[in-house]
């Protein structure tokens, strides 16, 4: 169990994020240290290779009892490789409850960054639905782009995503317009959890980037003067996101009354105990672990339907 203190340090921290700082080419890139599972030496562990892979999977590695898959990351984001493997890193990251190992060039240091130092990335530079950056922290003098390692995932194993016969095997459905707001930072994430949810039948999405986008769209339904529920029938919001986080969001919502009465559900790939707890203390309905879509729409179901 998780005690109730490290969960009041938690919530009083959620407006920072830890970000390892790792290298690719002289860039600086970063992830979230809660997807980090530890990181080894790339010269320590010999890779095996698996015919007919992915060009940007070097193989597989067995350091302990986990085999995992090792993903070029300097090869996917089409930069140079290594000047000097003997210095290169393994990062293992758990995410939607799978290891896998992340080659890069070097780790610098793990980084805390105010939420309000990370922004939303410049379509037009990022490549929008195609990039794979979710943020741009500034940190002392330099620029970190943090990476969207779930978009990474998919785009490599497309069978990790949201499976249209997850919906199916929900059998007939009733269609239905009522308001559904999502926070979601990641462009390939937002429009697959969209086109679930209308096949679902829900039809009146609304969809923002990160909390501070979501919140701001809820102060504005507010200031219509009409009953919140015209405008907003439940919430489905990620974590981490640049601006605001999800906690953050889910935080203002129930703390507001004009919207405590909104349910809301976190959805996310950084789902543990711990931040299950968080997710319930602060008055979620239901924390969820991506891609189980399925799962999320019955939830949605029982709130709304």
């Amino acid at each position: 169990m998780v005690g109730s203190k490290r969960v009041t340090e938690l919530i009083e921290s959620e407006q920072t994020l830890q970000l390892m700082e790792f290298m690719i080419a002289g860039g600086h890139f970063g992830i979230n240290v809660a997807k980090v599972n530890e990181i080894m030496k790339y010269s320590q562990h010999p890779v095996t290779p698996m015919p007919n892979s992915n060009p940007f999977v070097e193989g597989i590695i067995r350091p302990r009892t986990d085999t995992m898959t090792v993903i070029n990351l300097a090869a996917y984001m089409g930069l140079p490789p290594s000047s000097d493997e003997q210095r290169d890193i393994l990062i293992i990251t758990q995410i939607n409850n799978l290891k896998t190992a992340f080659h890069v060039h070097g780790v610098e240091a793990i980084n805390v960054v105010k939420m309000s130092d990370i922004e939303k990335p410049d379509s037009t530079i990022y490549g929008g639905e195609d990039g794979m950056a979710t943020g741009v922290a500034k940190y002392n003098d330099k620029l970190i782009t943090i990476i969207d390692f779930e978009k990474i995932l998919f785009d490599i194993s497309p069978h990790m995503g949201f499976s249209p016969n997850d919906i199916e095997q929900l059998g007939s459905r009733v269609r239905s317009d009522k308001p559904i707001l999502v926070a979601e930072d990641s462009p390939l994430l937002e429009r697959l959890i969209l086109s679930s949810l209308e096949k679902a039948g829900y039809s009146n999405i609304t969809c923002a980037s990160n909390g501070q986008e979501a919140w701001n769209l809820i102060e504005g339904y507010k200031k219509t003067g009409q009953d919140i529920s015209e405008h907003l029938c439940a919430v489905i919001t990620d974590i981490e996101m640049p601006m605001m986080d999800g906690h953050r969001l889910l935080r203002l919502i129930k703390e507001d009354p004009s919207t405590n009465k909104v349910p809301v559900i976190v959805f996310s790939s950084l789902i543990t105990e711990e931040m299950r707890t968080i997710g319930e203390t602060l008055g979620s309905v239901a924390n969820i672990s991506k891609p189980e879509i399925a799962n999320l729409v019955t939830i949605l179901d029982e709130h709304i339907l």
